[in-house]
């Protein structure tokens, strides 16, 4: 298995916070986008936020490729809607490029 780690900022207004949870409760998560995750090889993933900075942990399979996810997600329109109602919250850290949303998080220390 393989660690990926991500970081994204939301939109600082606690109210669009409160909403951006209140989607990632699983109560409240949409089956195919999870679906979609899964099929990909995500094992698992977690996000936690402090103010409005997330961080998201994902354990994939070892041959899991982002590009691959990235184009099965751009052939879903499920997801593609998902992606769009997250655009509200959501805000691009100040080095992403181009349309990036998670930025990949390089690994400076493990004990």
């Amino acid at each position: 298995m393989k660690r990926h780690c991500f970081a994204l900022d939301l939109k600082n207004d606690p109210q669009l916070i409160a909403e951006y949870e209140h989607w990632h409760k699983n109560e409240n998560g949409w089956p195919e986008v999870r679906k979609s995750i899964l099929d990909a090889g995500i094992y698992d993933m977690q996000i936690y936020r402090t103010g409005n900075r997330l961080f998201m942990i994902m354990e994939t399979a070892d041959d899991y490729r982002s590009e691959e996810k990235a184009a099965l997600d751009a052939a879903n329109p499920k997801v593609q809607e998902w992606e769009m109602l997250m655009w509200k919250y959501q805000q691009p850290l100040p080095w992403a490029t181009g349309n990036e949303k998670w930025v990949g998080m390089e690994q400076i220390y493990q004990l």
